[in-house]
């Protein structure tokens, strides 16, 4: 770049003293040769992405591209580097206007260009809006999960392993593998919610079945529903595989369309993510009016740790993994669940074994990288990486957190209805 060079574009910005370092395809080079970590810098185009986007969408679309790259990176699991680059924060400073005005022009010296998004990027929440596809409507929720689901359910495979089962895992011990977390937390579920053999279950965001035949197993009557004809196809040939016809199905259908009513027990298992805060109360009563009087619900959702931090997710996310994504906090979730009617009988916050789950993913994704790319191409296979190492990182420093709620719909005799004392404790 005339006038200025990467390496000096980023000392306006970062202390020469972190533990980092920068080499430039223009040949510069920032920080000291024993940094922990080094960013390379490819070409051009990853400068100009952060100057159109100088934040998370900019440095994702960079690296997505192949734009920057860290020899110290594994694409399918970056967790490492996540850590080493948070050591880098306080080493940022405000930089002067004068010199960023500098640095500006030595960029647009070499012409104004706004590089292309990567092709797997979605449209922004305008563009969205513009497209008749309003957040939260009928339209809007079934554009934007099937944008997230509707993959190559192979590639899912590859990340989520034989129990095809995408939210947090339930680990008795951290040596556990992932399939027996992931078989415990569905009988978790069905313990809290006290199903037994003919009971009938309601299950919103069904994903791939694995709850379905879970319940089916046990005996339940159970149906499932989604709005990702990916996740339908699976479940329904899994459903006949095993033989469960008559006791489980799985529907393509927004859970606001479900006839039926009289429910035993609903979960709703990593679907509230999608149903947006504003629509939380008419999400629960829709919930409360399907259910039998002393049904229960469990609902299990990603939470912000308070009610200070807001709702929308940032660009990347927004844009890259849930469009339309909204997270509340604990307490604000809670408050909608009451306010519906429900008696709040149990909550735990499980931000601990969603970190282990995420670890377990990244491992699978490295395992079987080569198949990845193969199936989707390298910028969403590095996409997936990169999305879940950043979660597990989150939820271990608890910038985010996930809880589950076991609600009981009270009748008109009150709600002793249920036993003194939780009465799943103890069964794997």
């Amino acid at each position: 770049m005339a006038g200025m060079t990467v390496a000096q574009m980023i000392g306006l910005f970062i202390e020469p003293n972190a533990p980092l370092r920068v080499e430039a395809f223009d040949g510069s080079v920032f920080g000291r040769a024993d940094a922990p970590i080094c960013i390379k810098v490819n070409n051009s185009r990853a400068v100009y992405y952060m100057v159109d986007h100088p934040n998370e969408l900019g440095l994702a679309r960079a690296y997505l591209q192949g734009d920057i790259s860290s020899p110290q990176m594994i694409p399918g699991d970056p967790y490492e580097v996540f850590k080493d680059l948070v050591n880098v924060k306080p080493y940022f400073h405000k930089p002067d206007p004068v010199a960023v005005a500098k640095a500006l022009a030595s960029v647009a010296s070499h012409g104004i260009r706004h590089p292309k998004a990567p092709s797997i990027e979605g449209p922004s929440r305008l563009r969205r809006a513009a497209e008749g596809l309003l957040p939260h409507s009928k339209a809007g929720d079934a554009a934007t999960v099937s944008y997230h689901y509707d993959q190559s359910n192979d590639f899912y495979r590859l990340i989520l392993g034989p129990t095809m089962t995408y939210t947090c895992a339930v680990f008795n011990k951290p040596t556990d593998t992932l399939e027996a977390a992931q078989e415990a937390k569905l009988n978790l579920v069905l313990d809290k919610l006290g199903l037994k053999a003919g009971d009938r279950l309601l299950d919103i965001g069904c994903g791939w079945g694995s709850m379905e035949v879970v319940a089916a197993r046990r005996g339940i009557h159970v149906i499932g529903v989604t709005l990702a004809d990916e996740q339908v196809a699976w479940g329904k040939e899994w459903i006949k595989r095993e033989g469960l016809e008559d006791l489980a199905e799985i529907r393509l259908m927004d859970y606001r369309d479900v006839p039926e009513a009289g429910f035993d027990g609903i979960c709703s298992l990593g679907m509230m993510e999608h149903v947006g805060v504003k629509n939380y109360p008419s999400y629960f009563r829709e919930i409360f009016d399907k259910l039998k009087p002393n049904g229960m619900l469990l609902n299990h959702q990603i939470t912000r740790i308070n009610s200070h931090a807001g709702h929308a997710a940032g660009e990347f996310i927004d844009r890259y993994i849930f469009p339309d994504g909204q997270l509340a906090s604990p307490g604000e979730i809670e408050m909608n669940i009451q306010d519906t009617g429900f008696e709040v009988i149990h909550e735990e916050n499980l931000r601990q074994h969603y970190a282990l789950t995420l670890h377990h993913w990244n491992r699978n994704l490295v395992d079987h990288w080569n198949e990845a790319v193969k199936l989707v191409g390298e910028p969403k296979a590095r996409l997936w990486g990169l999305y879940m190492a950043g979660c597990a990182y989150n939820f271990e420093m608890d910038n985010i957190q996930i809880h589950q709620y076991l609600c009981v719909k009270p009748n008109e005799e009150g709600t002793d209805t249920y036993p003194l004392r939780p009465w799943w404790v103890g069964r794997n």
